[in-house]
């Protein structure tokens, strides 16, 4: 089993995500909103100017982004992978997602 953690900056394509998963089986995801360490310094820039400066090089708009996690059997992993960047695209570029897995030891409480 693994850990699957996905921190999604296109926050306007959650649905699309969480439908593209589910139509493949893939359920028991955790969402929670978060927001990344350059973002918050950002919000307060009068200990550090240059984090005032950038914040016109980050998405202005956005105010967050959302932590997608979930338990998956090995042979669900690359699946799930792949729908990510299906639906993101190319997850390498600035601003899009984050993705990792960490190996999963034992799990109670659900069924995977």
């Amino acid at each position: 089993m693994q850990f699957l953690l996905i921190v999604l900056n296109k926050v306007e394509l959650l649905d699309t995500l969480l439908g593209k998963l589910m139509d493949n089986g893939i359920r028991g995801a955790t969402i929670l909103n978060s927001t990344g360490m350059l973002r918050e310094l950002t919000k307060s820039n009068e200990d550090f100017p240059i984090f005032g400066t950038l914040r016109y090089l980050i998405d202005p708009d956005r105010q967050g982004s959302k932590t997608i996690f979930m338990v998956l059997k090995d042979e669900m992993v690359e699946e799930a992978k792949k729908i990510v960047r299906q639906v993101l695209g190319d997850i390498s570029q600035p601003d899009t997602a984050v993705m990792f897995t960490l190996p999963v030891l034992s799990v109670e409480g659900v069924e995977i």
